[in-house]
């Protein structure tokens, strides 16, 4: 595997978004893949993303699944369904709100999400082995970063 450089000279803001857009997918589609390949082989990626995203908003809605995933609520009620057919999400009334379900993950979601994600982090690692400690250390900034960037443009249900 070789590398490719950044280049010597500061790239521009246009230009580093050019870099994110090209490398982003890169990473989310061998994320994509690694997810899969392991214990939660049965699930499709609507599927994982809604058990992810259950995990990162406790008591989400539907409609907030739903705008996660990009899709229409029948699209996320459908995925939702098989989801609680194999026990790995939860659907809840709502203490005060009795027409409003809310959506948590049971126990075993929990653990197939994180396994998953455990095993996707140790085949990740074992590409960046690969890297120097400066290599991994430019790395780690970047990410950090992009990630306190991004952080202010993501939805999050519970601060409407």
């Amino acid at each position: 595997m070789t590398l490719d450089k950044p280049s010597q000279q500061g790239a521009n803001s246009t230009e580093c978004a050019a870099n994110v857009m090209e490398t982003v997918p890169l990473v989310m589609r061998f994320i994509r893949s690694e997810m899969r390949a392991h214990k939660a082989a049965f699930l499709s990626i609507p599927q994982l993303r809604s058990l992810a995203y259950l995990n990162r908003y406790p008591g989400a809605s539907l409609s907030d699944l739903a705008e996660h995933l990009g899709v229409t609520s029948a699209t996320a009620s459908a995925t939702i369904e098989r989801l609680v057919q194999r026990d790995l999400v939860q659907r809840i009334h709502h203490p005060q709100e009795r027409r409003r379900i809310v959506l948590t993950l049971t126990e075993e979601g929990k653990s197939i999400l994180q396994q998953s994600l455990d095993q996707t982090r140790t085949q990740i690692a074992d590409l960046l082995k690969g890297l120097t400690a400066e290599e991994i250390s430019s790395v780690e900034k970047g990410l950090a970063l992009l990630k306190n960037i991004f952080e202010q443009t993501e939805f999050n249900p519970h601060k409407r």
